[in-house]
């Protein structure tokens, strides 16, 4: 379905959760942040319902998020039901990869396709500094496991603070090519003061071209990574909720005073 701005808007990122066992410097303090209440965050067959309701606007693409997805209880589950829902193409998943390796074989069972994993350095100090709790070697076996398993294409993501000539980023890139995975440069954004720029090897943070919703774990609909506005599919329904933020999908991304990375799936 194309919004008033001609733009064939076919994706939902869903985040299923606003828990996190990183606590990366870009996007949480050290301590942590309080988490949403249990009754707060959308039942899995919640989500199903938006998602079949989401079909009829076009939708075709689901990617999960979180927080971090994997840290959710039967999240297994959840990407069977959303694989099993014939008009969906493409069903993807953003991970730390810390869990990819317990998980990705039965990820690929239930009809994932692909994942994204986060990892900003190759050296293993660096990746502890930056993540505050994370082992890169977990996330290494977590590679391993994703490709093993044919989550493929694998992509990495890779945080940037000005160019991909940057130190942590060369390694990251280097690996990519030794492993032949895709690596995608995100300059490192401000919801608060609305800097953004374009994904280097992604379509993210185009918004001309920019075909994506946002359901945030505690059931809003965002037509925007940066804008305040947030549709409850609880209060509204699913339809409305959609609908409205169809209707509201901005032109360009602005700010967003009112969300975190953590809990709108980035």
């Amino acid at each position: 379905m194309f919004d008033r701005f001609d733009r064939n808007i076919n994706y939902l990122r869903i985040s299923v959760t606003d828990r996190c066992n990183f606590r990366c410097t870009y996007c949480m303090p050290m301590e942590g942040v309080p988490s949403m209440h249990h009754e707060d965050i959308l039942r899995y067959d919640e989500i199903i319902e938006v998602v079949n309701v989401a079909l009829d606007f076009g939708i075709n693409k689901v990617r999960i998020t979180g927080g971090e997805p994997l840290v959710r209880k039967g999240v297994v589950s959840l990407v069977e039901m959303i694989a099993a829902i014939p008009e969906i193409r493409d069903l993807s998943m953003t991970t730390n990869g810390v869990l990819l390796e317990r998980y990705a074989r039965e990820l690929k069972n239930a009809g994932l396709r692909r994942v994204n994993i986060s990892l900003d350095t190759m050296d293993p100090v660096r990746y502890h500094d930056i993540t505050r709790l994370g082992d890169i070697s977990q996330v290494i076996s977590g590679i391993e496991a994703a490709m093993s398993a044919g989550l493929e294409p694998v992509k990495l993501n890779c945080v940037i603070h000005d160019s991909p000539d940057e130190p942590d980023a060369q390694m990251v890139g280097e690996f990519g090519k030794r492993k032949g995975l895709e690596v995608r440069y995100i300059h490192e954004m401000d919801l608060d003061s609305g800097y953004f720029r374009r994904v280097i090897g992604g379509d993210g943070g185009n918004c001309p071209i920019c075909n994506r919703l946002r359901l945030t774990s505690n059931g809003l609909v965002k037509p925007c990574l940066f804008s305040n506005s947030g549709y409850s599919v609880r209060e509204l329904g699913p339809r409305n909720a959609i609908e409205r933020a169809f209707q509201n999908k901005p032109e360009c991304g602005s700010v967003n005073t009112t969300g975190e990375f953590y809990n709108l799936g980035g």
